[in-house]
């Protein structure tokens, strides 16, 4: 169970004495806290990032337009229905010298029309289309959670790296505060008259040394907390507070297990085989050109005329309307158009070869980078195994030095190869342990093993 420290917030005890008792009594009770110290864990780092890192928003939203697009595979198989409306006027004066000739008239006329036009074959390119959209929502789909599984698998790299970071300025800290004691102790010996003055110089250069490395250490640290939250959407300058520990799960998987799941489930693998669906679909597309086109067409329209003016003749017909329908059907096919229609399908079967090649190579890359990241993390773990033997037995020859160096049975360029080489050791176990967890990390990528929600 998380333990949250809690911290609250008092008013000044100057402020206090001014207001009235019961209003004291009262804010006491109601005093509400104000921060909470715990720390951030791995998985507090991925559930932020899916929530607020924007590559991943942007990723989501693109897969959203990719399943709206089956819509648009759908509609070829409806009818297409529009309809329009008319208002015209038209005035009339006429100027002539015929006794016989009408006065001014006015026409307005109202019009409504209904149209319809339905595909009903069109050499199956209908079925293709609608089987390529699919095609392509489900790639975006891929594509999508390709894009959000680099993000969290960046997210977690950053996230160790600080963790790494703040360990490697612990043992930089440790090794200032070693190289400390031995000045302040070289110096109480000058000051006792038992002290060279080579031992006192040697032991602040050395404390210099390190309190630079301490520096750079800690502009590490900052920069690497920076890093992370960027990439959860934060500001920048948030302070960061994290579990300073990495933990390397074991890989309960051999190297055959591993390289079924990536065929099976990798989002690149994916991806290329419904790109390689969607060439296939294309090439049905080119060929639908040279079948026949047939569709049925309709019309209904309504018109109204009015007809008005001081002076019309008997016969002439002030207000009329006409009701118009049709329906028919229509074969369109193409007879020549410059070889368009075979250079489309000549190219839509070479795209289709290409994505063949592009993936057979994906699959082949894929094996290759399984292979490579299962042998380096084996390699890792081993290397973690030996780094912590070294550490322990740097550790205690420094304890032996340190012993040895209170009592002047060891001089002070012993006690300084004691104290670099657990500082060594200390760092090349703390990196051999994020190298290790960065190759089971890329190893749980390529097996689409990454929690992405």
């Amino acid at each position: 169970m998380k333990k949250t420290s809690i911290r609250y917030c008092l008013p000044n005890q100057k402020v206090l004495r001014r207001l009235p008792a019961g209003f004291v009594l009262l804010c006491m009770l109601a005093v509400l806290p104000c921060a909470a110290g715990e720390h951030m864990t791995v998985e507090d780092a991925i559930r932020l990032g899916l929530k607020n890192n924007y590559d991943i928003l942007i990723a989501r939203n693109d897969a959203l337009i990719a399943e709206n697009d089956r819509g648009k595979g759908i509609a070829n198989f409806l009818p297409i229905i529009d309809s329009s409306g008319t208002f015209r006027y038209d005035a009339t004066n006429p100027h002539t010298g015929s006794p016989l000739s009408y006065s001014n008239s006015d026409t307005r006329t109202w019009a409504s029309q209904l149209s319809l036009n339905w595909t009903l074959f069109d050499g199956f390119r209908m079925f293709a289309d609608k089987k390529r959209f699919d095609e392509l929502a489900k790639r975006g789909e891929y594509r999508s959670r390709d894009t959000i599984e680099r993000t969290v698998v960046n997210i977690m790299r950053t996230y160790f790296d600080l963790v790494q970071q703040e360990q490697l300025l612990d043992v930089a800290r440790n090794t200032r505060d070693i190289s400390k004691t031995r000045l302040d102790r070289e110096e109480v010996r000058r000051d006792l008259g038992g002290a060279s003055s080579t031992d006192l110089l040697n032991a602040r250069v050395n404390f210099n040394k390190d309190e630079s490395a301490l520096l750079d250490q800690q502009l590490a640290v900052i920069i690497a907390g920076k890093e992370l939250n960027i990439l959860l959407a934060r500001d920048p300058l948030e302070p960061v507070s994290i579990k300073k520990e990495i933990v390397i799960p074991p890989l309960d998987m051999r190297f055959a297990e591993l390289l079924a799941r990536a065929r099976e489930n990798n989002s690149v693998l994916l991806t290329a085989r419904r790109s390689k669906r969607v060439a296939e679909e294309n090439v049905r597309i080119a060929n639908a050109a040279f079948w026949p086109r047939i569709s049925l067409n309709g019309s209904y329209g309504y018109t109204d005329r009015s007809l008005l003016g001081d002076n019309l003749g008997p016969m002439t017909d002030r207000n009329s309307h006409s009701i118009d329908s049709s329906i028919g059907l229509v074969m369109t096919f193409n007879l020549f158009n410059g070889n368009i229609d075979k250079i489309n399908a000549q190219n839509a079967r070479i795209e289709l070869r290409n994505q063949e090649h592009e993936l057979k190579n994906i699959e082949n890359l894929i094996a290759g980078l399984v292979q490579e990241t299962y042998n380096t993390f084996q390699k890792r773990t081993e290397k973690v195994h030996l780094e912590e033997q070294n550490t322990e037995t740097a550790r205690q020859n420094m304890e032996l030095q340190q012993e040895r160096y209170a009592t002047g049975a060891s001089d002070s360029l012993d006690f300084r190869d004691a104290q670099v080489n657990l500082a060594s050791a200390q760092v090349r176990l703390i990196v051999a342990r994020f190298e290790a967890r960065i190759a089971l990390l890329e190893i749980q990528q390529l097996i689409g093993k990454i929690a992405l929600e």
